[in-house]
């Protein structure tokens, strides 16, 4: 019995010793230093002893972001290409829309028509509805699209 009760600080102890990975000093070319666990990533390395202290050091202060670019740096676009963009962006949604509809279409069909056939082992309703739920998730799945297609659509100037 003494036994089990040592055996999870022997776990325990074997386990941490697994994960010291070793540990290289790397300096490039221009100087710059780069600790890594993988020492052919750069040249110059030089593996650290496993028993020095850790520390830890706070990351440097953030700079201030950017400043944004001016608005008129930005490129301009002229209002007959913007409104040509625009039609041909609804012209797509509306073509895809009507292809949503249409796949709804045969879905719910096809859900009418399984609706309609019941096989002799399902006597037990659950399987009726097992084999149903693909068809009426098909179902959902559309409805779901002609509503976000409406939607986008209706967002458009």
């Amino acid at each position: 019995m003494r036994s089990f009760r040592l055996l999870p600080l022997f776990l325990f102890a074997s386990a941490s010793t697994l994960a010291h990975a070793e540990v290289y000093k790397c300096i490039d070319a221009s100087g710059r230093v780069t600790y890594t666990n993988d020492p052919t990533l750069a040249r110059n390395c030089v593996r650290l002893q496993s028993d020095q202290a850790v520390s830890s050091v706070p990351a440097p202060a953030s700079r201030p972001a950017a400043s944004a670019a001016p608005v008129a740096a930005f490129p301009r676009v002229n209002p007959a290409d913007q409104r040509a963009r625009d039609d041909t962006r609804r012209q797509v949604l509306e073509n895809e829309l009507s292809t949503e509809e249409n796949a709804l279409a045969a879905a719910e069909k096809a859900l009418a028509e399984q609706e309609a056939v019941r096989f002799g082992g399902e006597r037990n309703y659950q399987k009726v509805l097992d084999r149903l739920q693909p068809f009426k998730d098909k179902v959902e799945l559309h409805k779901r699209n002609i509503e976000a297609l409406r939607r986008e659509i209706s967002a458009l100037r």
